[in-house]
C-alpha cells in the first residue's frame, strides 16, 4: 500500500500549504509544470503562459499562484498531486521534492495545530478575490488568433554551430510589466532556501552571491561559472561608470547597500588597486605582470547616498595584491549594441545576430536591417565591408567578434536565422517583444504594417480590438498615425493655457501617443506599475502615488474631461519621483529624462508656442 493512504487529506492539504514557497523556489521548474500538466492538474492556458516566462523572480511568482490555485480548487486532488511529483524521476531532479517526500514519511512535518489561526480582512480577500478572477477572465476572453501571428519558434535562439545546436535559445529577458508580489519577492533574503546565497542583478545581468564570500572580502558573485568582486562583476554587467556596487547590485529591486546597511548581509573590505597606465576596450587576456585594475569600494558618504541611510564606516587594509584570472570584457554581458555607420545609427540585438547577410539584428528607427543592408542604406555602397564600417563606441565591430562578445555562425548552422522559412523572415521585420511591456507574454503580438514595433492588444493604446485582428486589411499603431497626420494638425501655434482647458475627447490622438511614448521609454518599467506594492517606505513620504498604468487605464475608459487633467497626472509621476528618489540620483535621473520627453513631445503634439 502506498504510505500516503495513510495520511487524511486534510493533514496531505495542510503539508501542501505550509511548503508552497517553497516548491515556487525551484530552479528551473519546467518539468515540475509539465508533470502537473500530464496530470490533469493545471489549465492548459496557464502551463503555456508560464513556461514562456524569463524572468526567474516573475517566474517563482507564477509557479506559486499556481500552487495557491490548486489548494483553492483542486483541493480534492491533493492526494494525487503527491503521488504524481513523489516519483523518482522527479525527486531526483528537485531535492525540494525529495526533502518534502522523506519529511511526510518520516513523520517530521508540522499540522495546523502548530499554525496560528488564518485571518483575513473583508478588505485584503475582496482585493485578492478580485485579482484572481479578473486574472481569469482576462484569460479565458484572450483570443489566440492575431494578426500576423508571430511563429511558435519565437523562443529558440539562434547560434552558431560550434557553440549550440539549433533550435536553442538562451534566455535574457526579464517580465518587468508585473510588480513584486507583498511578503514574497521584498523578504527573499529571509528565505530558508537563501541562507547561503541570493539571486543578484546589475542592469540585465544575473548572477548568484554568496554570502560568506561576502562577508570575507571574496569573489562573491558567480556568472555562468566565472567568479567576480561586487566591483568586477558591476563593470561586467556594463554599470562601470556609477562606481557605487552597493547601489547598481540588487536582490529582488533592492540596493545591497540596504541589505548591507538593515544587518541582512555583511560585506567584507575589498581593496583599492591601482589602475593600469593603458587599456584594452575589448581585453581578452593579459599576462601576470599587468597592473590591477581598480575596484573601487565607496566611501561611507558615498554608500549614504546610494541608500539614502548610513551604512556604517569601512576602513581600507593596505594588503598584498593579488594576481587575478583573465580579464572579461563588460560587453560580454551586454543583449543589445548601440551602433553607426556614417549618419546612420540603430540597435544591434546579440540574440538575433548569425553573419554579415544572416539576421536583421540591427533595429533603425523605421525598421531591423542585417548589418550588410545597414551599411548599404548608410553609405549607399555594396561592396563595403560591415566590419569594419559599421562602429560601437568608435570602434569597429570587428573587435566585438574577436573579443568574442559577437559570434558569426557557422556556414553549416541550420538555425532559423542562417536558414529561415518564409515566416521566419516576416518575423524578422517586426519587434519580438511588445513596444510598451517590454515582454513576450503567451498571446500572440499584434505588429504595425508601416513600423517594425509590435504590441499586446492590451498594451496599445487604445486597446486593440478582436475585430481589428481578424481583419486582414491594414493596420497602424498610434505611433504611425501620429506621424502620418502631424502636418495637418495645427497649423498655427498654439497657447499651453488654451490646449490644457479643451476637452480631452477631441484629442484622443495626441494624449495617447504622449503616454505610449513615456511607456515606450520607461525600458525598465520603473515607472509603469504602482511603487506601493514594491516599495515598502513609498506610501510614508508620498501620499497620491500615480503611475503609467493607471493613466493608460483611465485613458481607455475615458476617466478624463480635459487635456489637463491628463497632464495633471503624468506631472504628478514626476513630482513623486524627484521627491521620493531625492538621494538616488540613478531614479532621479530617470525621471527627469522621462519628464524632459514628454515635455518635447507635448509641445510638439500641440504644436505649443514657448
Amino acid at each position: 500500500m502506498d504510505p500516503l493512504d495513510f495520511l487524511e487529506p486534510a493533514e496531505l492539504l495542510n503539508y501542501f500549504h505550509t511548503h508552497k514557497t517553497e516548491m515556487s523556489c525551484m530552479e528551473t521548474p519546467h518539468s515540475f509544470l509539465s508533470q502537473l500538466r500530464d496530470h490533469n492538474l493545471i489549465p492548459e492556458d496557464r502551463y503555456k503562459k508560464i513556461i514562456r516566462m524569463k524572468s526567474k523572480n516573475n517566474l517563482r511568482r507564477a509557479v506559486y499562484d499556481i500552487l495557491d490555485w490548486l489548494e483553492t480548487k483542486k483541493s480534492k486532488y491533493i492526494r494525487v498531486f503527491w503521488r504524481c511529483v513523489f516519483k523518482d524521476v522527479m525527486m531526483n531532479q528537485y531535492p525540494t521534492l525529495k526533502q518534502l517526500h522523506n519529511g511526510l514519511m518520516d513523520g517530521s512535518y508540522h499540522f495546523d495545530s502548530e499554525l496560528p489561526s488564518r485571518v483575513e480582512s473583508e478588505e485584503s480577500d475582496e482585493r485578492g478575490s478580485s485579482k484572481l478572477s479578473d486574472r481569469e477572465q482576462k484569460q479565458t476572453k484572450s483570443p489566440k488568433k492575431k494578426r500576423k501571428v508571430r511563429s511558435d519558434g519565437d523562443d529558440e535562439q539562434p547560434g552558431p554551430a560550434t557553440e549550440q545546436s539549433p533550435g536553442q535559445r538562451k534566455k535574457h529577458k526579464k517580465i518587468r510589466y508585473s510588480s513584486p508580489k507583498k511578503g514574497e519577492t521584498k523578504d527573499i533574503w529571509t528565505w530558508p532556501l537563501y541562507k547561503t546565497q541570493l539571486p543578484v542583478t546589475c542592469g540585465k545581468v544575473e548572477g548568484t552571491l554568496r554570502r560568506e564570500r561576502l562577508a570575507q572580502g571574496q569573489e562573491c558573485i558567480v556568472v555562468d561559472n566565472r567568479w567576480f568582486t561586487p566591483a568586477e562583476f558591476e563593470k561586467f554587467a556594463g554599470k562601470e561608470s556609477s562606481r557605487n556596487w552597493k547601489l547598481s547590485i540588487r536582490c529582488a529591486g533592492i540596493p545591497l547597500g540596504k541589505l548591507i546597511k538593515e544587518g541582512h548581509l555583511k560585506a567584507g573590505i575589498y581593496k583599492k588597486r591601482r589602475k593600469p597606465a593603458k587599456q584594452s576596450r575589448f581585453p581578452t587576456s593579459r599576462s601576470n605582470t599587468d597592473e590591477e585594475d581598480s575596484e573601487d569600494e565607496e566611501s561611507p558618504q558615498e554608500a549614504e547616498a546610494s541608500t539614502g541611510e548610513d551604512t556604517g564606516e569601512e576602513e581600507e587594509e593596505e594588503t598584498e595584491e593579488r594576481v587575478e584570472p583573465a580579464e572579461v570584457s563588460p560587453d560580454h554581458g551586454k543583449r543589445m549594441f548601440k551602433v553607426t555607420c556614417g549618419a546612420l545609427t540603430g540597435t544591434l540585438y546579440k540574440d538575433r545576430f548569425g553573419s554579415g547577410k544572416c539576421g536583421k539584428s540591427i533595429r533603425t528607427e523605421l525598421s531591423w536591417m542585417t548589418p550588410v543592408e545597414f551599411v548599404n542604406v548608410a553609405l549607399n555602397q555594396s561592396d563595403a565591408s560591415w566590419r569594419k564600417e559599421i562602429l560601437y563606441k568608435g570602434e569597429p565591430l570587428s573587435v566585438l567578434i574577436e573579443a568574442k562578445v559577437l559570434m558569426i555562425h557557422s556556414l553549416l548552422c541550420k538555425c532559423k536565422l542562417c536558414k529561415p522559412e518564409p515566416q521566419d523572415l516576416e518575423n524578422q521585420k517586426n519587434d519580438d517583444e511588445c513596444c510598451i511591456c517590454k515582454t513576450e507574454r503567451e498571446d500572440k503580438l499584434v505588429v504595425c504594417d508601416s513600423c517594425p514595433r509590435s504590441f499586446h492588444q492590451d498594451c496599445h493604446l487604445p486597446h486593440i480590438d478582436d475585430s481589428i485582428v481578424r481583419d486582414d486589411g491594414q493596420w497602424l499603431c498610434t505611433f504611425c498615425v501620429f506621424k502620418a497626420n502631424e502636418g495637418c494638425r495645427y497649423p498655427d501655434k498654439q497657447k499651453t493655457e488654451v490646449v490644457m482647458s479643451r476637452q480631452i475627447s477631441q484629442h484622443m490622438l495626441e494624449c495617447p501617443y504622449l503616454l505610449l511614448c513615456l511607456c515606450s521609454a520607461d525600458e525598465e518599467q520603473i515607472f509603469s506599475t504602482n511603487p506601493v506594492e514594491y516599495l515598502e517606505s513609498y506610501s510614508s513620504i508620498i501620499k497620491a502615488p500615480m503611475w503609467l498604468e493607471k493613466i493608460a487605464d483611465k485613458l481607455q475608459r475615458k476617466g478624463y474631461q480635459t487635456v489637463g487633467e491628463f497632464v495633471s497626472d503624468v506631472q504628478l509621476i514626476f513630482t513623486n519621483s524627484a521627491t521620493f528618489n531625492r538621494n538616488n540620483p540613478e531614479y532621479l535621473g530617470m525621471g527627469e529624462q522621462l519628464k524632459q520627453l514628454f515635455e518635447r513631445e507635448f509641445k510638439k503634439a500641440f504644436n505649443i508656442q514657448d
